[in-house]
């Protein structure tokens, strides 16, 4: 990992504890196949598809954490990062569902994966119910790793020309800007959080750090109901 983190920082402790889990990522036949192109289509259009769902109850989850911050400028901010996931990664998911062919009506219609439902189901009740802490602990991995795939991603490029417009959606300035103001903010309050809390938000941060895993996992095995 390349983020300037100091030992002494929460962040810094955050992603010691879920230092394992983005190895296990970058790892993932998922992440190495959007790099050197041998990405099954069909587990890339899943995944899309699957992210999208993600995208529209993750926004919600920011708009949680956006009504529970103690400061206006966090409120500002959580909620602008809540409008950029409409206005900038949907444009992308689109923009990809055109090339595949797939009409937005059916995304729209389309059942969410387990792994979906359960990973969108936590960071709401996270959100929802915990603390304005815990809630920046739930939603952070989801920025930071996103970050760190884009810039590992970005080192090695893809032969395939749809993976590396993904890759360079996740490794620009923009998106880096969004990352390193939440894991800013989670410095910042692990400055002053009560041990039982602290606990509480490295609880969620390796929870959602895990349900990231499952989500690439997810989209490569094409996950689907059982029944």
């Amino acid at each position: 990992m390349s983020t300037s983190l100091t030992s002494q920082s929460f962040s810094a402790e955050l992603w010691h504890d879920a230092c394992g889990i983005y190895a296990a990522i970058l790892a993932h036949p998922f992440v190495t196949g959007l790099s050197d192109g041998s990405l099954p289509d069909e587990s890339f259009d899943f995944y899309v598809i699957q992210d999208a769902l993600f995208l529209r109850k993750y926004a919600l989850a920011l708009v949680a954490v956006a009504d529970r911050a103690p400061e206006a400028a966090c409120a500002e901010m959580f909620a602008r990062h809540a409008a950029d996931i409409v206005s900038a990664e949907m444009v992308l998911h689109r923009s990809l569902f055109a090339e595949l062919g797939i009409d937005l009506a059916s995304v729209t219609s389309a059942d969410e994966a387990p792994t979906t439902l359960a990973y969108t189901s936590y960071l709401l009740a996270a959100t929802g119910t915990g603390s304005y802490a815990e809630g920046v602990g739930a939603v952070l991995p989801c920025y930071w790793i996103y970050w760190e795939i884009g810039k590992h991603l970005s080192r090695k490029g893809s032969p395939n020309p749809r993976y590396q417009r993904w890759i360079d959606a996740y490794s620009a300035d923009d998106f880096s800007g969004r990352a390193r103001e939440v894991i800013a903010e989670a410095d910042r309050l692990g400055g002053e959080m009560p041990a039982a809390e602290r606990e509480q938000v490295r609880r969620h941060f390796r929870a959602t750090s895990r349900y990231e895993w499952m989500f690439w996992d997810m989209g490569y095995r094409r996950e689907n109901w059982p029944l």
